[in-house]
């Protein structure tokens, strides 16, 4: 357990980079006193120091910060258990980075590259979230939902049973049988069938098309109600003989089940049209591989020649 803790939080931007947009909820305010109740004679304060290393401060905001970024399977464990895990990590923390002052690290030209490096991802990150915040909230994403609703539509599906054997020449018999007048197909699949639902004359129920592999998919969505497939469909569960009951249009998804693909779409809406908006209003001045100017294109490589200027009129 400890050495887990340890290496989460000494590494945070392996578990949390990319764009981070939830966040964390402060704690509850305790509630205030009875009016009757008198003053406290030292209250506590709101963020308390609870470590130093070095002189450099440990208050309880960072342990509750760090405590955050725990994987999910940590989050619910006690606090007397995780206080002082986390606690050990900090004063770690603090002590590497201390010592690596000591050492001169902070003036090292690799380091100051890194830490410049950091930076600059770090305010990226901050100004995207800030973008992107607006975009996704759940006002905004019913809004989305309520303009795409003319355009969208639920997906076809299919109600249709099978009967499933393990050869053609099985598949072929069944397929005869069935076409016979008077047969009924649920009872044949009963008797016949080896696949899922054969109990219930091979009833699977409706079902869209992305739901079955292609090979069965293919031959039951060319099949209008009432039909029998033409010929066995082979697959790798064996041979099918399939016969479609019904079709019809599924309801269009709600806002509840749309939620986390319309998130994902303002998401990278937002954030591509940011991107794309910023980069076109900067100054921007490329060079060569060499740090040497870029050089227009002469006559020879390609470059279109100026227009010729239109001849003068004559008086």
């Amino acid at each position: 357990m400890r050495r887990l803790l340890l290496s989460t939080a000494l590494l945070p931007a392996c578990l949390f980079s990319g764009l981070v947009l939830a966040q964390t909820p402060a704690p509850a305010a305790a509630p205030p006193p009875p009016a009757s109740a008198p003053a406290a004679a030292n209250p506590q304060p709101a963020d308390p120091v609870v470590a130093r290393v070095e002189g450099q401060e440990i208050r309880l905001s960072d342990v509750r910060d760090a405590a955050a970024e725990l994987p999910d399977e940590l989050k619910n464990a006690p606090s007397a258990m995780i206080f002082p895990l986390i606690l050990d990590q900090l004063v770690a923390q603090k002590a590497l980075v201390a010592r690596a002052r000591a050492e001169g690290l902070e003036r090292d030209p690799d380091v100051r590259r890194r830490v410049a490096r950091a930076t600059e991802q770090e305010l990226q990150q901050a100004l995207l979230r800030r973008e992107v915040a607006p975009a996704i909230t759940e006002q905004a994403l019913r809004a989305r939902y309520d303009r795409e609703s003319a355009n969208r539509q639920g997906e076809e599906e299919i109600h249709a049973r099978h009967i499933l054997v393990p050869t053609e020449a099985a598949a072929k018999e069944a397929l005869e049988e069935v076409r016979r007048p008077g047969a009924d197909f649920a009872e044949v699949a009963k008797r016949r069938s080896t696949g899922p639902g054969s109990e219930q004359g091979g009833d699977l129920g409706f079902f869209k098309k992305s739901d079955m592999i292609p090979e069965f998919a293919n031959a039951a969505f060319a099949l209008q109600p009432g039909q029998i497939s033409p010929a066995p469909v082979q697959t790798a569960f064996g041979w099918h003989v399939i016969k479609v009951e019904e079709r019809r249009t599924a309801p269009a998804a709600s806002f509840e089940d749309s939620q986390e693909a319309l998130r994902q779409a303002a998401f990278e809406e937002t954030v591509n049209g940011a991107v794309e908006r910023i980069r076109n209003a900067a100054r921007v001045e490329r060079f060569n591989m060499d740090g040497s100017p870029i050089r227009a294109p002469g006559l020879m490589e390609g470059a279109t020649p100026p227009a010729a200027p239109a001849p003068a009129q004559r008086r």
